[in-house]
């Protein structure tokens, strides 16, 4: 959540007063490591390696500030996800594939990594690092009427 927050402060100076800025940050635990985007190849086949057949954790942090106000909203979305074991194969290959790169645990759930995943626990598009049933949450904490939102720009 600290990492939302800090991405929305910044942002909201880019942005025009009257705007609300929605910010997200997504690391995956597995055991007690924190995998955050792989440093190279070789971390993110470690990464692979590591969730190969097992079951870990995607916390995503989510931020609304208001710039009008000041204030803002933040919470946070657990999801479990489990990975089919994997080849060294499989992992070379998805490593080469270049997707791995910029992912918090070296996968993108909505990609290709999709075929080596066993099953989730949670969002799906918490995974995907934006958990839209927690933002709609934080909308509503923050008293944000999106229903009304989505009324008035059908009528314009």
């Amino acid at each position: 959540m600290r990492m939302a927050e800090e991405k929305a402060r910044r942002a909201a100076d880019c942005v025009k007063r009257g705007g609300v800025v929605i910010s997200a940050d997504t690391t995956v635990v597995a055991g007690e490591e924190v995998l955050e985007k792989p440093a190279n190849k070789e971390d993110a086949a470690r990464m692979l390696k590591l969730l190969s057949g097992r079951t870990h954790t995607v916390i995503s942090g989510v931020a609304l500030y208001d710039t009008q106000t000041g204030e803002l909203t933040k919470g946070f979305e657990t999801t479990e996800v489990t990975f089919a074991q994997m080849s060294d194969e499989e992992i070379a290959w998805y490593v080469e594939s270049g997707e791995p790169m910029d992912k918090a645990g070296a996968y993108a759930i909505q990609g290709l990594a999709s075929m080596f995943i066993r099953g989730i626990r949670g969002s799906h598009f918490n995974v995907m690092g934006l958990p839209l049933r927690r933002l709609y949450e934080l909308f509503v904490d923050a008293g944000v009427d999106l229903q009304a939102y989505v009324k008035q720009q059908k009528r314009t």
